[in-house]
């Protein structure tokens, strides 16, 4: 069994905020992934490209918010919640983060709430929705891929297009994945350990967003010339309870939309997590991943 570890914070606590909104504690996440080789979360490599360092990823960023919206939305959010967010600003190694959330039912439309998370010192990390129950409105990354323009000069995509699909993509999350995960989480939570609640443990939001992402992970390996990659948003939902640590799911995926900024080449997807053999659909994501033209040899 995973113990808990040994907290290096002061517990939760929701926090009252400017016009209404609530806040949780400050957090200082970890960069953990600052070895890797060729990637935006290395030192050396992110500098190259014009950053401060190493970033750290965005899907950690998602695990400050689950206590938060538990108490918003009560512990519905683990069974039919979802967080929508588009990244703004890359932190670096134990930066000082904050993330914040407006209440049910104060102006928002279409069952979702606005959340963000900043700096310290105000700059937006990241920004948009959570909600509980199938939203009738639109998330607005769903808007944003809606309204992708056609790109004009694509290198690393050039030959890609839209509408790949891959099904029957085996995934489990390794307790040992867990583990060292547990170590550094900014807000570890009794579901992460205990199985007392839902009979087995609950994957964090980082966590299901690594087994989501084993669509792109597959469905790009071998592309040519890819370069540095990084998430540009993330949207996960809980379609029927939360999700488990060594459990044996299949992914299924499909782009959305292919796209370029001045920087990046992009693609949209969605990716569904589900039980094995066509079982029930569990979780989705869409996924924003860019790659930095300067680190691409289509590009050089």
């Amino acid at each position: 069994m995973t113990q808990a570890p040994e907290s290096v914070h002061q517990p939760f606590e929701v926090l009252p905020a400017a016009d209404g909104a609530v806040a949780g504690p400050v957090r200082s996440p970890r960069n953990i992934e600052q070895s890797l080789p060729n990637s935006i979360h290395n030192d050396e490599v992110a500098q190259k490209l014009g950053l401060r360092g190493g970033t750290v990823a965005g899907s950690l960023h998602m695990e400050q918010f689950p206590p938060l919206l538990v108490s918003l939305f009560g512990p519905r959010w683990w069974s039919e919640g979802g967080l929508s967010l588009y990244f703004k600003y890359a932190t670096t190694d134990r930066e000082a983060v904050q993330c914040f959330s407006k209440r049910p039912g104060s102006g928002n439309c279409g069952g979702q709430v606005r959340v963000w998370m900043d700096t310290e010192d105000g700059r937006r990390v990241a920004e948009g929705t959570a909600w509980t129950g199938r939203t009738p409105a639109p998330t607005p990354l769903a808007e944003r891929i809606a309204s992708v323009p056609p790109p004009q000069d694509l290198r690393i995509f050039r030959d890609f297009g839209i509408g790949r699909e891959m099904a029957g993509i085996p995934v489990r999350v390794a307790d040992e994945a867990l583990a060292r995960r547990l170590g550094v989480i900014v807000e570890p939570l009794e579901e992460y350990v205990e199985s007392d609640r839902y009979g087995e443990r609950v994957l964090p939001p980082s966590m299901l967003v690594q087994a989501l992402t084993a669509y792109h992970t597959t469905m790009l390996q071998g592309w040519p010339d890819l370069g540095v990659g990084l998430y540009g948003a993330i949207e996960i939902e809980h379609l029927a309870g939360p999700c488990f640590v060594e459990h044996d799911y299949e992914v299924r995926g499909q782009v959305l939309a292919v796209g370029e900024t001045p920087k990046t080449e992009y693609i949209w997807y969605e990716s569904v997590l589900s039980e094995p053999s066509g079982g029930e659909d569990r979780a989705r994501m869409l996924m924003m991943l860019r790659f930095m033209k300067d680190s691409s040899p289509a590009w050089q």
